[in-house]
This record gives structure tokens, C-alpha cells and sequence, in this order.
């Protein structure tokens, strides 16, 4: 009797044994699973490096698809800018255009654009990428950030673009108003600038590019992103099921963000051109300064004739150019990193859907764009909101936020 029961005893035993280890053999491979899902997910990340570099291809393609398709539009609101006469009609621009395919052929359309592309393929690259790296420094996605933060960023953006390839804008617009036999390439643009005229003649203009690149640059991008956001929020979309807005609203939302931008700094465009080309359309030092040119053109050619002329142009081919950049920079910057990390193309275009949908921009574009421009301004000058009456010190740190506008908003 004894002896059945010590075996009874043991088979238990065993059983216990048996029963444990294939316990922690089940558990096991969960643990490993999980240490396994963290470094895929690690490996699928893309280093900051890997986004510079991406960024930079995707904007340079963005760029020069962008400046292509608008190229002949493009050289004939140059001529016209360049010039004096006051009698500039759409209609001409066509007519102009016209003319050019008749004597010239159809390439003549696109004189120019091998330095268009030379300038416009690193400005866009840079510009693209500067704004990501300035977003991140700025940290303009981190919830409770100022919304002119996002302007900041994308004006620090273009003037870093700017800055880092202006000669090639000014050779780009040389050839644009010469003739063809006058200079075949970039390389005989920038000798005779520089034998004629001076190594510092190769950024003559730079001054207006810079005062008409932080109002364009950053109304562009923030016009940009702030529609972007509105597109998710309106298809019924969250931070954790972002609703991707499709690619006519991406064309959309960069149309309308390069409108914007070119409205308001249209005239310093205008003086820009003038600056650049002076000498070569035989005008000598008559466009000196920014100012002095601003002067000029108002009092020989009037506002709407002179320093606005050709705006009628860039209605036309600025938003189809903006949103192209725009829409094509999504894509192909999500499509660079699916093939860099293994993941599926359209992965970043929904990582930043989820980032725009977790700050807190407003629906109302309008009061977005009032409280941005109300935020930059109190930031620049060192302002804010007086105390209430009955308030102390403490009290009034939080008063700016109560205020009926903001509270406005927030409805």
C-alpha cells in the first residue's frame, strides 16, 4: 500500500514538472516575440540623417517637376516684369508666348529652364529640408506650441534656401531676359557677371529676395499644414486614425498656400527682377536699392501697372507650381523612406497626418490665422495683454488665454 502511494507521489510530481516546463516554454517565446517586435520597430525607424537625405531628393524632384510644367509661363512674366511698359494684359503674355513658338520653336518655351532647374532643384531641396530640421528645433509639433511657430519655421526655411543658392536665381533670370546666342550655358552667365561687373554682382538683389522670402515661405508652409490638418479633421479623422487627404487636396491646399504667399510679397519681386537685370536690359545703375527701385517703378509705372504687373500671371502658374511642389514632396518623401526602412509608402504621409491632428490648430482658418499673426506680433515686439483690474501678478500669467478672442476660438 505504501509503496503504490510513493509512486502515485512521483507520477505527480512529474506531472507538476512536466506541466511547468512546457508553461515556461510557451512563455518564453512571447518574450522573445515582443523583444523581437521592439528592434523591428527600432530598425524601421529612420535616423535623422536618413530624413535629411530623404527630404533633400524629395524636394529637389518635387521642385523640378514643379518649375517644368510651368516653365513658359514662367520666362514670360520675367520678360514682363523686366520691362517698362505699362500696358500688361494677360493676353499679351500669351500673345508673347505665341510669338516665341512661331520664330523661335516650341523649345524656345523653355529657354532658361536647364537654369531654372540648376537653381529650383537645391532650393527646393534645402528648403523642404530646412523646414523639417526647423520644425524639430523649434518643436512646432509638441502640443501647447505657439501656431507662429510653424511660420517661424518655414521662414527660416526659405531664406536658408535663398541665401544658399541666390547666384543661380540671378544667372537664371539673365538668360531668361537675353537672347539665345548670347549665352548658351550657365558657366558664360557667371564668367561675364563676374568679369563685368564684380564677384558681389552675383547677389545683387539678395536684400528684396530675403524681405519677399519670409512672408512668402512662411505663409506657404503654414497655409500649407494648416489645410492639411482642416482636410483630416473635416473627413472625421483623429490622432489615431488619421483620414489621409487625397492627392486633389493636397493640390489644393498647396495652391492655396502658394497664393497666399506670392500675394504678399508680389512688389519685392518685382524689385528683385529689376535689380538682376538691370544691367543687362541696358539700364545701368538705374535699379540700385531696394528702396530706390520700389521709388521708380511706382513713379513711372504706377502700383497696379508697375509693382503688382504680371500678377495676373502668377495667379495662373503659382498655384499650379506650389501645389505641385507640395503634393509631390508628400509622395515622394513617404516613398523614399517606405523603400530606406521596409515600410509600406504611404507610412510617413500617415505619421504626419497624426502629428498635425495632435496639435492644436483651430477650424476655423480665419481665427487661426488671426491668432498666429497675434502671437508672432506680441513675440517680436515684447508685448502682451494689460492685467485686469483686480488682479494680481499670479493671476494674470493665464490672462491672455481667457480673453474672449481665445475663447472664441475655442468654440
Amino acid at each position: 500500500m505504501g509503496k503504490s502511494v510513493d509512486k502515485l507521489d512521483g507520477q505527480a510530481i512529474e506531472v507538476i514538472v512536466k506541466t511547468e516546463e512546457s508553461y515556461s516554454n510557451q512563455s518564453e517565446p512571447k518574450i522573445v516575440d515582443q523583444h523581437v517586435q521592439v528592434d523591428n520597430r527600432k530598425a524601421n525607424e529612420l535616423s535623422n540623417s536618413g530624413k535629411i537625405l530623404t527630404s533633400l531628393a524629395a524636394g529637389g524632384i518635387a521642385g523640378g517637376i514643379a518649375k517644368t510644367v510651368i516653365a513658359p509661363l514662367d520666362r514670360s512674366k520675367i520678360f514682363f516684369q523686366t520691362n517698362e511698359t505699362k500696358n500688361y494684359r494677360f493676353r499679351y503674355a500669351i500673345r508673347w508666348l505665341k510669338h516665341g513658338y512661331r520664330t523661335e520653336g516650341l523649345l524656345s518655351l523653355w529657354r532658361g529652364n536647364t537654369a531654372t532647374l540648376a537653381r529650383i532643384v537645391p532650393y527646393s531641396a534645402i528648403n523642404f529640408m530646412s523646414f523639417e530640421q526647423y520644425k524639430k528645433l523649434l518643436k512646432v509639433e509638441d502640443a501647447g506650441t505657439p501656431g507662429y511657430h510653424r511660420f517661424v519655421a518655414g521662414s527660416l526655411a526659405g531664406s536658408t534656401g535663398q541665401l544658399l543658392t541666390y547666384p543661380l536665381d540671378r544667372a537664371r533670370a539673365v538668360m531668361a531676359v537675353t537672347p539665345g546666342k548670347q549665352y548658351r550655358n550657365l558657366a558664360l552667365v557667371f564668367c561675364n557677371i563676374y568679369k563685368e561687373e564684380g564677384f558681389l554682382a552675383l547677389y545683387r538683389g539678395l536684400t528684396p529676395t530675403l524681405l519677399g522670402v519670409i512672408p512668402y515661405a512662411g505663409t506657404s508652409f503654414f497655409t500649407y499644414e494648416t489645410l492639411k490638418g482642416y482636410a483630416v479633421r473635416r473627413k472625421g479623422g483623429d490622432a489615431t486614425h488619421p483620414m489621409l487627404p487625397s492627392p486633389l487636396e493636397r493640390l489644393a491646399a498647396g495652391a492655396v498656400a502658394g497664393l497666399l504667399g506670392q500675394t504678399a510679397s508680389y512688389p519685392l519681386d518685382i524689385v528683385r527682377r529689376r535689380m538682376q537685370t538691370g544691367r543687362q536690359l541696358g539700364k545701368g545703375n538705374k535699379y540700385k536699392t531696394v528702396v530706390g527701385t520700389l521709388l521708380t517703378v511706382y513713379r513711372s509705372e504706377g502700383l497696379g501697372r508697375g509693382l503688382y504687373k504680371g500678377l495676373s500671371m502668377n495667379f495662373v502658374k503659382g498655384p499650379i507650381a506650389s501645389g505641385i511642389t507640395f503634393a509631390a514632396f508628400d509622395y515622394f518623401a513617404s516613398g523614399l523612406r517606405g523603400l530606406a526602412t521596409g515600410l509600406h509608402p504611404l507610412h510617413h504621409l500617415d505619421q504626419v497626418d497624426r502629428q498635425l491632428v495632435k496639435t492644436n490648430m483651430n477650424m476655423n482658418l480665419v481665427m487661426e490665422y488671426h491668432r498666429t499673426f497675434s502671437e508672432m506680433s506680441h513675440a517680436a515686439w515684447g508685448t502682451s495683454p494689460g492685467p485686469e483690474k483686480g488682479l494680481s501678478d499670479t493671476q494674470t500669467t493665464g490672462y491672455w488665454a481667457r480673453t474672449k478672442l481665445v475663447q472664441a476660438q475655442e468654440k
